[in-house]
């Protein structure tokens, strides 16, 4: 199965703004933040985008 265009996974430091479908990490520092973007980026071979300093995704184009 081939997936395109669509939302992989949310990262986030804030809990309490978070729900839906896709996978959720929940983070207790900025580094931790990023380096679970960055690990699950390079797993799901997805790009990561910053929404705020709290939230990240990781997105299929």
């Amino acid at each position: 199965m081939i997936i395109e265009k669509a939302i992989l996974a949310v990262i986030t430091l804030n809990e309490s703004k978070i729900s839906g479908g896709a996978p959720i990490f929940i983070c207790e520092t900025k580094k931790e933040l990023e380096q679970v973007a960055a690990n699950i980026e390079a797993i799901t071979d997805g790009i990561v985008h910053a929404l705020s300093d709290e939230l990240y995704i990781v997105v299929k184009h």
